[in-house]
């Protein structure tokens, strides 16, 4: 019963009818979505909050295209099958109970996971098939192919669950006749959001956020803040310490922000231009916040920010970033190293050691460096290649990881290696010592017996909290995924880097200065300062 589409009725009209039938009050939001789903491109993303009720405008939006053109095949993919039945069921709903669709369903057609409307003419693939999004779906063929929040924390807690999600969405393209289209439909979880990818890739976007401005305090500890708009709801904190601040009670507003009667002490967020707040008034706001855990979450959930719904116990974010090289400074018989203007008094390079099996870490090598306040420079995180050793016919060291640090010592005049003692690292201090030979430069060992999880958390969070933590642009590329992924209850996860960067950082710099070698030899001028040679004369 195919009519000419021209002649068919627009989706806002269509959702109109239902709206009327189930006497719902439909919010300016869900026309404006509405429009955009109609009118959107062969790829394209709608990331709204949570609670606006986009499976149930994804069910609609299915009718309608059945309404369109009963030839139609969906593959409809959500996080889990049973998931991905709720919208399939529902869409067979509004389909028995439009008025525009009830001659669509036969009765006794299918299951949930797959059905067919009256005029399909695919018998081997069904008019909906709705899947889990790491079912096997390959024999499948799809006009659109659909996934409802498939990026959640159960599937994206690692970069390898990541990678294993795209890769079962890479499988829709094979699965798409020519001409169809991608439609995803959800809010972010995670920093490097499958939502973001797409829209670098040239998706039709659209974003409705619960708020259309916001500006946040970090710590509001004075009284009178700039707000670059006239906030509509302003929040203190988050979790079960979170509040509504009431006008004239805790705050009042000034001509170019707001003024706290008592400064909160906390986080504060001002927002303006609420999406729905007939639905979302202060009093659910505030249950909202309250039972949210983590800013982080609130602002991915709500404000659909790209960062994971956990806590970052690790946020690269904090470490300050700088684009300097190490130079070495001579004067008065005695060598100094500066970064910039900064002079560096000590380092710490640290090796935990590995061979490159598959399944292991990263051979990592990093370099910490220090000043006379204290501040550390993550100056080097590095991955080492090969094998430990490679040696010649007279046993003499010409390759391999040992010969690798050897030239970094040399280039960055490192005083000191820590070598961390566990598997593979217990016979590499020989070696290693026997590859230094004549640089002057001291071989550590340590032998980790501590949690791997606690001794990277007690390295970091000090200095990532009180901002003394500095990074070359270059380390902050190599280990800013892993910071931010960084789980302290997985035991099973990418964290070489992370985990000789804490290793460095866990050791006192040493500050003997002294030249070592022979003039013949590579030579290292010790630029750790001292305190001189003095003679001094004493009367007891």
């Amino acid at each position: 019963m195919s009519a000419d589409p021209e002649k068919k009725v627009s989706l806002l009209v269509f959702f109109m009818l239902w709206a009327r039938r189930m006497r719902w009050d439909v919010p300016d939001i869900h026309v404006r979505a509405l429009i955009w789903l109609e009118a959107k491109g062969s790829l394209a993303v709608l990331r709204c909050f949570r609670g606006f009720g986009k499976s149930t405008l994804l069910a609609i939006y299915n009718a309608w295209r059945y309404y369109k053109n009963p030839t139609d095949r969906i593959l409809h993919q959500s996080e889990s099958d049973p998931t991905a039945y709720k919208t399939s069921r529902d869409t067979q709903n509004v389909i028995r109970n439009h008025p525009l669709t009830r001659h669509l369903l036969p009765p006794n057609q299918g299951t949930v996971e797959q059905w067919w409307v009256e005029g399909a003419s695919d018998f081997r693939n069904a008019s909906m098939f709705a899947k889990g999004i790491l079912s096997n779906v390959t024999s499948a063929r799809a006009d659109e192919c659909q996934n409802d929040d498939v990026e959640v924390p159960r599937n994206i807690q690692t970069p390898e669950a990541r990678e294993k999600l795209r890769y079962r969405l890479g499988e829709q393209t094979h699965i798409l006749v020519p001409g169809g289209s991608k439609l995803y439909i959800g809010t972010p979880h995670t920093h490097d959001s499958l939502y973001d990818e797409l829209e670098s890739m040239g998706a039709d976007c659209l974003t409705i956020r619960m708020f259309a401005q916001e500006h946040r305090i970090e710590d509001a500890k004075h009284c009178a803040y700039d707000v670059p708009f006239v906030p509509d709801v302003v929040f203190s904190g988050i979790g079960k310490h979170a509040r509504v601040l009431v006008l004239g009670k805790d705050y009042q507003q000034t001509k170019t922000g707001i003024a706290f009667f008592t400064p909160p002490g906390t986080l504060v967020d001002c927002y303006a231009g609420s999406a729905w707040p007939e639905r979302f008034d202060l009093a659910t706001l505030e249950t909202r916040r309250r039972e949210t855990r983590t800013i982080n979450e609130w602002d991915s959930q709500y404000q659909l920010h790209s960062k994971p719904v956990t806590e970052v116990r690790l946020d690269p974010a904090r470490i300050i970033p700088y684009d300097v090289q190490p130079t070495m400074r001579y004067a008065n018989g005695a060598a100094a190293m500066f970064l910039g203007s900064t002079q560096i008094v000590g380092a710490v390079a640290y090796w935990d050691c590995s061979l490159g099996k598959i399944k292991s870490d990263a051979s990592a090598f990093s370099l910490i460096l220090t000043d006379a306040r204290g501040q550390l420079y993550w100056h080097l995180a590095v991955g080492l290649t090969g094998e430990i050793a490679e040696f010649d016919a007279r046993d003499k060291i010409i390759g391999g990881q040992v010969h690798q640090i050897r030239e970094l010592v040399i280039k960055h005049q490192i005083p000191r290696v820590i070598i961390e003692t566990n598997g593979p690292g217990g016979f590499a201090p020989s070696i290693l010592k026997q590859a230094l030979k004549g640089t002057g430069c001291g071989v550590g060992e340590e032998h980790s017996s501590t949690n791997k999880q606690k001794r990277i958390l007690d390295a970091f969070e000090s200095p990532l909290s009180a901002r003394f933590l500095w990074a070359h642009v270059d380390v902050l590329r190599t280990i800013w995924d892993q910071m931010r992924d960084f789980n302290p209850a997985l035991t099973n996860q990418d964290d070489d880097y992370v985990d000789s960067g804490a290793g460095a950082i866990s050791q006192t710099p040493v500050r003997i200065g002294r030249i070592v070698g022979k003039p013949t030899e590579a030579r290292r001028d010790d630029w750790r300062p001292d305190a001189g040679v003095h003679e001094v004369q004493v009367d007891y």
